[in-house]
């Protein structure tokens, strides 16, 4: 009686009641019939045609009957992550098969878990491979399933959601709850559906880790402070080694004894010189299962002089410039171009990058990209200086670099200056094929875009034969040009000779002052007479420069060729460096880059960093290289002839400053002996470094499993909070994309961001206090991950998997045999009422046809005037 007043009915789709304006029609069908029946019979008919009608309607209106049931439907999520010990499958198996021993087939389903769960299974999952040393064992990138983290909470929706609808549903959660990623608490009381926790034992011993570097964030340059390792371990120990290196050195190596549970270690250290130092700690030796765990670090930042960092590419011509600037409490250090930085962590170091005369195809393009963010991203500050290997000269037309500069590196050649024709021969044989010849089809195309009006161009494509892409034409209709090179297609041979022999042909015939050949290629070619065509050409003043790509390339061959056509050999095993190769090889061969004539600096735009500075009287300077400033640049220094000489501009939060001429012998010997020389420059060089203002201002970074919590709190010079302002922080990691959140103030003066940081290794914050679009305060902080949490030595979390199985009414360690047992609790299970709704329809329409076919009362009479047969025998 009880189920009977449960049950109820819904209509899943009760927009179909509309059809009910049927009946009021059947009404009116009824009244106004002509049929000769009686008028109970036709009434009788309107009610069974009108029943027809509600129930072909409640069909398509999807009348279901909803009926309870206590039938279970089980997802067993099992914990499959590094931090389960190697003794629990055997325990997850055995409860698993104990389970579902009674339970009917359908019933329950399963899925795997660690940072990610795996996919939904019907069948018992099978344990994970373990290695030899019982940890378990890395899976394919493909895999679902991340063992290096544990994900409660995607565990317990992923379950959830593989529970079908009708079914009471429950989840039953394995693990030793030891969550490192997301909150499996606040999943389970979304989920809505009763999770029930079977505690499972975590890796056992014996087991040594490093379970942390503690440093302070910022300290004094020269000022002592303390490197904390934390050792932790699961036993005692009498012979573990200590190791703490700051960046690639070792400074600390020792050998202690540990105890069971926590081990502090402390060791003295100062930083003489980085801006940020990297310490880094191992443990060796000892009774250990692990290794994956024995090494973390920390970053400290420090405070002191500014420090800029000079890449010169004939680092003794930079004594006196970096003489002065130290006179001006500027600490200079200065590398040749191999020593150019190839990670943040190094750049961070310094306040300022500058680049003295050096060539972009001594760079890589990770190289440049990596000073851009530091500029960009970062606040770092940028100066180039002039040279014959800088600006356009030293190929950075379409590069990074480029993009950071004030200035740019193509310019409309003066009338006077020497007209250029060129010739550019390029192999297009198979080997060139996919990447090499598309890079050398952008190179060419950027070396025509650098030429004037007034030079000329042709373009010879070489594989077994040659011929030409583009025949010598004027630069004044570079996009005919530019549209033939576009079809090049890599196929055939190598034969060089003839390539050169057309482009000997050609150049011998052409008007112009200058005359050059740049020939590309990157394998061995057919034999000729190389050293005769390239003396020809020199003879005839064309002058001959080669690169060689990959090491297929005949270096020695293209070496002759260039030293015999008075030209330039390049080399490269990078073919993304080939567009910086011709676009330098195009500006040094048109010889139009650079004014070679003395002149006095004319100041163009006054400014703070010339303050007291008679820079229209200093000596003079013998040289620049011609660029044009952009747009929205900062122009302050001309030449006599209104060329840039000092421009700058802010980019991103950094800013990058332009000195076309030098500042060593070539072009500024009589600018080193001016009294204000070291004052000219570092002026400008505290104008554009990072501003590193720290008063009033403290960060904190509090870095826990998978995110770290940064929290500024700002005052004033005055003491006051500092709370009408924005904040920004910016994220940067090498192997992630660049992120920038907004801080929210949580307080006075306080200010808070969470950072996902999902990858070990170091994370680049740049915290930008702001007020009035104007930035008031920024700092620059480091935040260092290193091994996943999920390796650290941890007991089983009943707290955690208890409170889970509490919030969603489930039982912490249920008896397997107790999973399907039904309680009071039900759910409405649906029972669609199509079908029964379609044939009851149909019986009455039978019924309802009988009735508009026949009289029933001429047949009941029928019935009454037959007489039985008895009374018929006997009259």
């Amino acid at each position: 009686m009880d189920d009977l007043m449960r049950l109820s009915l819904e209509l899943t789709r009760p927009f179909a009641l509309v059809a009910l304006i049927a009946l009021p029609i059947l009404a009116i069908v009824f009244r106004r019939g002509l049929v000769d029946l009686p008028r109970r019979q036709l009434w009788i008919s309107l009610i069974l045609r009108s029943l027809i009608v509600v129930l072909l309607v409640l069909s398509l209106a999807g009348l279901t009957l909803l009926e309870p049931t206590t039938d279970r439907f089980v997802v067993f999520a099992v914990d499959r992550s590094a931090s389960v010990g190697s003794d629990a499958p055997p325990s997850i198996d055995d409860y698993l098969t104990r389970a579902t021993a009674e339970a009917r087939a359908g019933r329950y389903a399963f899925v795997e878990f660690g940072g990610k769960p795996g996919p939904i299974r019907a069948e018992l999952p099978k344990p994970m491979p373990k290695d030899d040393a019982g940890a378990t064992a890395d899976r394919s990138a493909t895999d679902p399933l991340d063992p290096r983290a544990t994900n409660l909470a995607a565990a317990i929706e992923t379950a959830a959601a593989a529970i079908p609808p009708f079914f009471v549903p429950r989840i039953v959660l394995l693990s030793d709850g030891n969550e490192t990623v997301g909150n499996g608490l606040e999943a389970a009381l979304r989920a809505g559906v009763e999770v029930s926790t079977v505690p499972l034992p975590v890796r056992s011993g014996p087991e040594i880790q490093l379970a942390g570097v503690e440093v302070p964030a910022q300290v004094r340059q020269g000022e002592p402070f303390n490197v904390e390792v934390v050792v932790a371990s699961d036993h005692d120990d009498d012979d573990v080694e200590i190791e703490v290196f700051k960046g690639a050195i070792r400074v600390v190596s020792e050998r202690r004894p540990i105890r069971r549970g926590e081990n502090r270690f402390v060791f003295r250290q100062e930083i003489a010189a980085d801006r940020l130092a990297t310490y880094t700690a191992r443990v060796r030796g000892g009774k250990d299962t692990l290794l994956d765990n024995n090494s973390d670090i920390g970053l400290v930042f420090t405070s002191g002089k500014p420090r800029v960092l000079m890449i010169e590419s004939s680092p003794r011509d930079a004594d006196e410039f970096v003489s002065a600037l130290r006179e001006h409490e500027i600490e200079v250090d200065v590398r040749p171009t191999q020593g150019m930085p190839e990670s943040l962590s190094d750049l961070q170091n310094y306040e300022m990058l500058i680049l003295s005369n050096v060539p972009a195809t001594a760079l890589t393009t990770r190289q440049m990209d990596l000073a851009r963010t530091y500029v960009r991203d970062l606040g770092g500050g940028f100066l180039m200086l002039g040279g014959d290997q800088s600006f356009g000269l030293g190929g950075y037309y379409k590069t990074a670099l480029e993009e950071i500069l004030p200035v740019r590196s193509d310019f409309e050649k003066e009338k006077e200056k020497p007209s250029l024709a060129m010739v550019l021969v390029i192999d297009k044989s198979g080997s060139m094929g996919g990447e090499k010849i598309e890079l050398a089809k952008e190179a060419a195309k950027s070396a025509i875009e650098l030429l004037g009006p007034n030079d000329k161009v042709g373009v010879i494509a070489f594989e077994g034969a040659a011929y030409w892409v583009s025949e010598i034409h004027p630069c004044s209709d570079k996009a005919a040009v530019l549209e033939r090179v576009a079809s090049i297609e890599a196929g055939g041979g190598t034969s060089m000779y003839p390539a050169m022999e057309e482009a000997y042909e050609a150049l011998r015939a052409a008007t112009a002052k200058l005359k050059h050949v740049i020939i590309l290629t990157d394998g061995q070619s057919a034999p000729g007479d190389f050293e005769g065509i390239t003396r020809s050409m020199s003879s005839a003043r064309i002058t001959v420069s080669t690169v060689g790509v990959g090491e297929g390339a005949d270096v020695a061959l293209l070496e002759e060729i260039s030293r015999l056509g008075n030209g330039r050999h390049y080399f490269t095993d990078d073919p993304s460096a080939i567009p910086q190769i011709f676009a330098k090889e195009t500006m040094s061969a048109s010889k139009s880059a650079i004014n070679e004539q003395p002149f006095t600096p004319r100041v163009v735009r006054a400014t703070q960093a010339l303050r007291d500075l008679d820079v229209e009287n200093s000596p003079l300077l013998l040289g620049y290289v011609i660029t044009r400033p952009k747009p929205t640049s900062e122009f302050i220094l001309a030449s006599e002839s209104g060329d840039p000489l000092l421009s700058w501009w802010r980019y991103g939060l950094g800013m990058s400053v332009a000195f076309t001429s030098d500042a060593k012998n070539r072009w500024a010997p009589e600018w080193i002996t001016w009294p204000d020389f070291g004052k000219f420059w570092a002026q400008v060089i505290r104008h554009a470094m990072r501003k590193s203002d720290a008063k009033g201002i403290v960060v904190e970074v509090d870095q826990r499993d998978r995110r770290a919590l940064v929290r500024l709190d700002a005052v004033d010079a005055a003491g006051r909070y500092i709370s009408e302002a924005t904040t920004d922080v910016t994220v940067i990691h090498d192997r992630l994309p660049k992120r920038t959140l907004s801080m929210k103030r949580t307080a006075p003066g306080r200010f808070e961001a969470e950072i996902e940081t999902p990858e070990p290794g170091a994370y680049h914050l740049e915290l930008t206090l702001s007020a009035d679009g104007r930035p008031l305060y920024r700092q620059s902080r480091g935040l260092a991950v290193g091994y996943p949490d999920e390796l650290r030595i941890r007991p089983v979390d009943r707290g955690r998997l208890a409170a889970v199985a509490r919030a969603s009414g489930g039982v912490l360690e249920p008896p397997p045999e107790s999973v399907f047992t039904p309680d009071e609790r039900t759910v409405s299970r649906a029972r669609p009422l199509h079908f029964p709704l379609l044939a009851a329809a149909i019986l009455l329409f039978v019924v309802d046809v009988a009735l508009r076919r026949i009289d029933f009362s001429l047949v009941g009479r029928r019935f009454r005037r037959i007489p039985p047969a008895g009374f018929a025998n006997a009259s």
